[in-house]
């Protein structure tokens, strides 16, 4: 309710109030010119004790104003009443219930739209204004003087102050941040994800403690800074938003110790995932590649291992000033970059890099080559052509590193890294990292190396001594295969021949050497060569295997078994004598596939063992199937198991003998087997 002639205010919007004036209870009072009480407000009636009914019409100095102090007050009332100029002081009153309180009075002259005078009182508990004006310069002094950058934003998110501190922390003024959003200020941070959850702990009250964000401020615009964020809704004493509270803290020395921290974790981890994952077979191919795929994407975006082509054919290769260098890519591993690993050469592929090109000079000087940041003036000397550079810049290549392969104080190759997708330059850690691995897997693949070319020449060597024969010969068509195995010490054991004898007749021997290697091919040759002599003795199988017997034992000890068989087209028979061997199986039309029920016999080389001598009939179109172990043993089954594999594969109507070599190989034959292969088939053909 309004007093009379003073003007009310309509029609605008409604606007909720604060809550500060609930909090100090500021009570209203106005008196007319005769110093009686026109308006008595409720928070009067709590501050005095006098309901309004009571004080209402009231000469004010007579309920409002302690005895000792009426004259003064009166005095001053009439001051204002005059004068107009207002007047704020503070003294103790009497409340009805005869305690007194010191109150702080702010007064003032109003004029009504007649002309009328009125005064205006306003009136809190002093004890009750220090208590807020405390509170006020606490929270001022604090937000001041905190080393937390602090800041509250309106409801549109926009900053209304800002501390010291954050000044610093932004390096902005407070003037530059007033009035402007996040956005505005920070342009280099991830501003989007920030405003959006202060608009959301503006909206649900939820406060949001320690985020972590990264990024660059206009106070240090170079380098990234790490700061934790926190931001609170801020309400009034009556639950009104007022906006949102936030707090932030330089945490970047803590991140760069933990991002240090993590990354040494990462690098051993990587180290000891290299030392089980490279090298774990004897073949160079695989263990170069081996090394590329621990390097991508931990390391680079791209790796490529490259071997000196001298190295790889088993010489040491020393590079002049002037000279080029003779490259064999061996492997190259690519993350999601299609360009660079176009860019790169292809495995297999040899090269020849100009002595200014920047793998060249790595594997000359046996240094470590970094180009941190990668400049169009150096894609030439990285890339081995122009359409190569073409496709490194559409890549986005910016880092590159490569570092020596250095096995026994040998320069075997490069390994050549780069970045693409990863925005940072190789560091001089990543550089200690590369040089770490390479310096684990070159070993390895200077292994590798070795017992390629070992295992190139024991396989040369038994390729040398075995038999090249006609497809048809005495009356018989053969087929036969060679397989070496698939460790290199595994080479070299195993060997077939077929031997034209006098009459028409043909000789047909399966044998296998115990061990592996040049040794065991050497060994083999001998035999081999024994075999072909003997043959020409037309002896009989069991007599000549005795003589292989004595000439095995004279040699180290060897052990081998051996099947000998000669084929007589006249008789239409076949003499076999079998040592130690697996027995070869028939194939007669219209009768299933059968193993030929042989005396076993003592491998040769036992010594003192007799062999016998087995007749076997056979008709045109027969078929005999000799083998040697390595194609029916595995480990993970039993030997009889695969025998009967063998004998079905072998089943069905007759085929020609290069498609049944080929489709027992491929069938039985396991990638991994550590034994090599010899197999021969003959069919008997009709005479003429």
């Amino acid at each position: 309710m309004s007093a009379p002639g003073f003007p009310v205010t309509e029609g605008r919007e409604s606007v909720r109030p604060s809550g500060l004036l609930d909090v100090l209870g500021v009570a209203s009072v106005v008196l007319d010119a005769e110093g009686r009480i026109a308006l008595w407000s409720p928070q009067a009636e709590e501050l005095f004790g006098y309901p309004a009914q009571e004080a209402l019409g009231q000469y004010a100095a007579r309920i409002m104003v302690h005895e000792q102090h009426l004259d003064l007050v009166v005095k001053l009332f009439a001051d204002v009443m005059v004068t107009g100029q207002s007047w704020a002081g503070a003294f103790p009153i009497r409340r009805k219930d005869g305690s007194t309180r010191l109150v702080e009075f702010r007064n003032m002259r109003l004029l009504d739209d007649h002309g009328e005078v009125y005064a205006l009182g306003l009136c809190a508990d002093r004890s009750t204004v220090r208590r807020v004006e405390r509170d006020v310069a606490l929270s001022a002094s604090a937000i001041a003087q905190s080393p937390i950058g602090l800041a509250v934003l309106d409801t549109d998110l926009r900053y209304v102050t800002v501390n010291p501190a954050l000044e610093r922390l932004n390096g902005m003024s407070a003037e530059e941040h007033i009035g402007r959003r996040i956005s505005d200020v920070l342009p280099h941070l991830d501003v989007d994800a920030i405003e959006a959850a202060a608009q959301d702990v503006l909206e649900t009250g939820r406060p949001l403690v320690d985020q972590l964000t990264i990024g660059r401020t206009p106070a240090d615009p170079v380098e990234e800074h790490a700061w934790v964020i926190s931001l609170y809704r801020l309400e009034d004493s009556a639950g009104t938003v007022l906006g949102v509270a936030g707090s932030v803290v330089d945490v970047t020395e803590q991140h760069r110790a933990s991002v240090e921290a993590e990354t040494a974790r990462r690098r051993l981890a990587l180290i000891a995932d290299a030392s089980a994952r490279i090298g774990t077979t004897l073949e160079l191919d695989r263990t170069a590649r081996e090394l590329a795929d621990v390097a991508v994407p931990e390391l680079a975006d791209v790796a490529a291992v490259d071997l000196l082509e001298a190295v790889v054919d088993g010489r040491r290769s020393s590079l002049g000033p002037a000279e080029p260098a003779v490259i064999r890519a061996l492997a190259v591993r690519a993350d999601d970059a299609p360009e660079a690993l176009r860019a790169a050469d292809e495995p297999g592929q040899v090269a020849r890099y100009g002595p200014d090109r920047l793998v060249t000079e790595c594997v000359r000087t046996g240094r470590p080559v970094m180009v941190a940041q990668v400049e169009a003036a150096d894609l030439p000397r990285i890339a081995h052509s122009d359409e190569a550079a073409e496709l490194l810049t559409r890549a986005g290549l910016h880092s590159y590193l490569a570092v020596p392969l250095i096995a026994r104080g040998e320069v075997l190759g490069a390994l050549d890294l780069k970045r693409t997708r990863n925005p940072l330059p190789f560091t001089e850690d990543d550089l200690l990292l590369a040089r770490e691995l390479a310096s684990r897997a070159a070993v390895q693949i200077d292994n590798a190396r070795w017992y390629q070319n070992a295992r190139d020449t024991a396989l040369t060597l038994q390729r040398s001594l075995l038999p090249s024969h006609p497809p048809v010969t005495g009356g018989l068509e053969v087929a036969s295969r060679y397989q070496p195995a698939g460790a290199t010490t595994e080479v070299g054991g195993d060997w077939f021949d077929v031997i034209p004898l006098e009459g028409g007749k043909t000789a047909l021997v399966v044998g296998d050497v115990m061990g592996s290697g040049i040794t065991a091919a050497a060994t083999m040759g001998r035999l081999r060569t024994a075999t072909n002599t003997l043959a020409s003795l037309d002896l009989d199988p069991a007599r000549l295997l005795e003589h292989l017997d004595r000439i095995t034992e004279s040699l180290d000890h060897s052990i081998a078994t051996c099947v000998y068989a000669v084929h007589d087209p006249e008789l239409r028979r076949c003499r076999i004598a079998n040592a130690g061997h697996l027995p070869p199986a028939r194939l007669r039309e219209g009768h299933p596939p059968e193993f030929l029920e042989l005396p076993t016999g003592a491998p040769l080389g036992v010594g003192g063992v007799a062999f016998s001598t087995t007749t076997v009939d056979l008709e045109p179109g027969d078929r005999l199937v000799f083998y040697t172990d390595g194609l029916v043993e595995t480990r993970q089954h039993p030997l009889d198991e695969r025998l009967e594999a063998l004998l079905s594969l072998l089943e069905g109507p007759d085929r020609p003998l290069e498609e049944v070599c080929d489709m027992l190989l491929r069938t039985l034959h396991q990638p991994d087997n550590s034994d090599d292969v010899a197999l021969l088939i003959a069919r008997v053909q009709k005479p003429d």
